[in-house]
Parts: structure tokens; C-alpha cells; sequence
């Protein structure tokens, strides 16, 4: 599905840099394609999951979608993909990441010409902004400092520390090492402990869905199974907003098979007691949605854990040594013994409208390093205005 371009594209050289900005999926495709065939990327930056978001997102009003493509000017060779977009909030026009909270880490996708120090880096950054259609902020978050082991250039630049970090367990060739030297023993027996008191459920079993038609029922029941645990634990839940939801229904149809997106789950006689959903990116495996049924019936066997672990059973079996929980440092996660990884922010202001969101990314960051002194500030924020007599 082809997005709606908002102006004429654009192929601006440098000294140093050629920048090619396309505003429609459909003509940038193959561009994307070659890319990703050749470059370092993280599972969000592939080119199935890019497609489903720009498809997804061409029903928002007020987004420009913005792919861009930095090449050396003088031998063509591919130093950084990036799938942008421009929004407006208010008067201030922000380019971003294809993102949303829908992508749990940004990226660009990495080519052989890209710069590896930071005074590199800067003139890409420069060649990048003066190509750029107007806007007042360029505001790239969730940034890993490395990308398949290759730095990433904008990770060289003054940044600050992202809010959110990832989360990753690394296990070797033995699973059952995982299970007994990195987990703690409680946990292991509380896996094993789970495990029984489930399958004593008639019909319980741990489920790969093969067809497409299982695929799609598999995540029709995690979108009836999540807003129901985000309202019982009192958080707000968004994931049924159209494009959201359009977005990882695209997922399931671009891979038939499986291969690349990935649905597992436990079920029973009753349906689907818990369910995961991922992205399989050669040895690694990145968690993006999981949900369990709120009976309290399954309460003592805590299905979302259970599938977790049995899925990442099976995937090691299938060869993947590598899984990322994804952002959000949740109690479950560590129990799995997750090591954050950290993400950084790039904010620059590139007109005056720009610089209250520089300064208070910057500010934010600050307080996040102070936390002694962020505890006072948002206390303070909470305490009630004076009223008046």
C-alpha cells in the first residue's frame, strides 16, 4: 500500500554525502530491500515490519513519511536507511523515527560507508538536516550504541540516556545451563512447579500455530486477552487503536509461515491460556507482545512466565541464543535474569521552537541521573496549588 507523498522527492548531494528522501513505501521498496540484504539492523528495521507500519500509520491524518537514504557521494556505496516521518504537534513540527510506541528499538539500517568516529558522524548529521523537509525538532530516541556490533554513528554524538533501556538474556548451547546456572533455583523450580499444575488441565500443551488461519486467531486472542489484564492491573491500554492494531495484523499476514514473526502459546481445552508474540532475526528472538488469559483458574501456574520460558525452550532448540524481553523494566523480566542494555536519545532543535524539547529531554535525563532529586521534583509536582481566599 503505497503512502501519500506530501512533496517532491528529493536527492541532495554534499561533499561528502548524497541524501535520497522518498515519501511513498512502494517507491523507496527496493532501495530498502538492498539495504537490508546488506546492512547492520535490528528486527524493527527489516523491511516487512517497515511496511506494515507505513501502511498502517497512512490512515493518521498529519504524518509524513519521510525514508531516507545516505549514501557517499563519490562511490554510492549505502552509509545509513532511515525510516523517518513528520509530525506536528501544535505549531512544533517534529521528524522522528517510525515509531509510535509501536517499535521497541530505533535504528538506522547500518551500510559500509557509514562513519566510525564522531567527527563523521557530525558532518552525516549535517548533510541529514540540510535535506530535510522543514521542521523544528529532529528527535530520534530508543537508540542502541551498536547495531549487529556495528556502532551506530549517531550513538557517537552528544546524546542523552534514553528512559527506557533494553533487556537481553544471552544463553549458550545448553538450555538446561540457562535453567540451572543463570536462574536462580527458586525460579526454576517455580517454572517446573508451573509447568505441572498446568498440564494437569485436560488438554494442556505448549502450541507452535503452523497455518495462517491459527496465526490469525492466535492474535485475535491476544488482543481479546490484553486489554482485560491492563484493566485489572489498572494501566492504560491503546494497542486496539485502529492503526495499532492494523499494524501488527499486517505483521501475521507478511509471514505466512512463521519464519520471521513468530506466535507461540499454551492452550487447553478451554482455548488459549497465554500467548506470545516476536520477531525471529537469525539467533536472536525479540519479545513484542504476551498476554494470558485472567481466569483465576490459571492464577496458580502464571501462564505468562510459563509461556515465555517454554517458548524460549523451543526457540533455542530451533537456534536462537539470543533474547531480548524489549523495553520496560517489569518485574517478570527480571526474574528471567534479563542485563539491560542501554538506548540513547539524539535531540537536536533545528528552529527556536525547537529548543523547550531539547531542554527538557535534557533536563529529564538529568534528574533521571539524580534520582534523589527526582524524587523531590515529583513530589513536589503532585503536592496541590495553593488556593486562594
Amino acid at each position: 500500500m503505497a503512502v501519500a507523498a506530501v512533496l517532491p522527492d528529493l536527492a541532495i548531494p554534499t561533499s561528502e554525502y548524497r541524501v535520497e528522501i522518498e515519501r511513498d513505501w512502494d517507491a523507496g521498496a527496493e532501495s530498502w530491500a538492498a539495504a537490508r540484504r546488506g546492512g547492520a539492523k535490528t528486527p524493527f528495521q527489516d523491511v516487512p515490519v517497515l511496511e506494515a507500519w507505513y501502511a498502517a500509520m497512512a490512515a493518521r491524518p498529519g504524518i509524513d513519511p519521510l525514508l531516507v537514504a545516505i549514501r557517499d557521494a563519490r562511490t554510492g556505496e549505502a552509509a545509513l536507511h532511515l525510516p523517518l516521518v513528520r509530525t506536528r504537534r501544535g505549531a512544533v513540527r517534529t521528524i522522528g523515527f517510525a515509531d509510535f510506541d509501536l517499535v521497541d528499538t530505533n535504528a538506522p539500517i547500518i551500510g559500509p560507508a557509514s562513519p566510525r568516529d564522531a567527527a563523521g558522524a557530525e558532518r552525516l548529521l549535517r548533510a541529514l538536516r540540510r535535506a530535510l523537509p522543514p521542521a523544528d525538532v529532529l528527535d530520534l530516541r530508543k537508540m542502541p550504541p551498536e547495531v549487529e556490533g556495528v556502532p551506530n554513528p549517531f550513538a557517537l554524538l552528544p546524546t542523552v540516556p534514553s528512559r527506557l533501556n533494553s533487556n537481553l538474556v544471552q544463553v549458550g548451547d545448553s538450555f538446561d545451563e540457562y535453567l540451572r546456572g543463570t536462574l536462580k533455583r527458586v525460579m526454576r523450580k517455580e517454572f517446573e512447579r508451573s509447568w505441572r499444575v498446568f498440564t494437569r488441565h485436560e488438554g494442556a500443551h505448549f502450541n507452535v500455530p503452523s497455518t495462517l488461519d491459527a496465526r490469525r486467531e492466535l492474535l485475535a486472542a491476544i488482543e481479546h486477552q490484553q486489554p482485560i489484564r491492563m484493566q485489572i492491573v489498572g494501566k492504560h491500554y491503546w494497542l486496539d487503536e485502529p492503526s495499532a492494531a492494523d499494524f501488527y495484523r499486517r505483521l501475521v499476514e507478511s509471514d505466512p509461515c512463521g519464519e520471521r514473526v513468530v506466535l507461540l502459546c499454551l492452550t487447553a481445552k478451554t482455548g488459549v491460556v497465554a500467548a506470545l508474540m516476536g520477531l525471529r532475526h537469525g539467533d536472536a528472538f525479540t519479545m513484542i507482545r504476551v498476554s494470558h488469559d485472567a481466569d483465576p483458574v490459571w492464577s496458580n501456574c502464571s501462564p505468562g512466565r510459563l509461556v515465555i520460558i517454554q517458548a524460549m525452550a523451543h526457540l533455542h532448540a530451533e537456534g536462537v541464543r539470543n533474547f531480548d524481553f524489549s523495553v520496560g523494566n517489569f518485574d517478570y523480566k527480571r526474574r528471567f535474569m534479563v542485563e539491560p542494555r542501554p538506548l540513547v536519545d539524539l535531540v537536536r532543535a533545528l528552529t527556536p521552537l525547537g529548543l523547550p524539547i531539547l531542554a527538557e529531554t535534557r533536563a529529564k535525563a538529568w534528574l533521571r541521573d539524580n534520582p534523589a532529586l527526582e524524587g523531590r521534583v515529583r513530589h513536589w509536582l503532585r503536592r496541590p496549588a495553593c488556593q486562594g481566599s
